[in-house]
């Protein structure tokens, strides 16, 4: 199961606001809005269908990708491994609750 509470809960501590039902969801603040995409352990393994998103220009220029923090580098490594159109970002969150979340940037992926 995707870690779609956890997502919304952390954009919207953030101070984001997050709409969108289901894994996929857009959190916008001031001019930025990112599109946020909860993976369940399977999915964070096997990436593609989530990265693709039928066409060759993005309609948002960050995507921020939140899995469970056991699968945070297997994600890292796929998504290292493909040419993406867009700014990324990884939040690996516990599946044993709690507020604790681990960030990681594309850039210095």
């Amino acid at each position: 199961m995707p870690p779609v509470q956890e997502a919304r809960s952390i954009f919207g501590r953030l101070g984001y606001t997050v709409s969108g039902d289901g894994p996929d969801m857009l959190a916008e603040r001031k001019w930025r809005t990112v599109q946020v995409t909860a993976l369940s352990s399977r999915e964070a393994s096997d990436c593609r269908p989530a990265l693709t998103d039928g066409g060759t220009e993005p309609r948002y220029r960050l995507r921020c990708f939140v899995t469970w923090d056991d699968h945070i580098n297997a994600l890292r490594e796929r998504l290292r491994g493909i040419d993406l159109p867009y700014e990324w970002a990884i939040i690996g969150v516990s599946d044993n609750g709690g507020d604790d979340y681990e960030v990681v940037h594309g850039a210095n992926a």
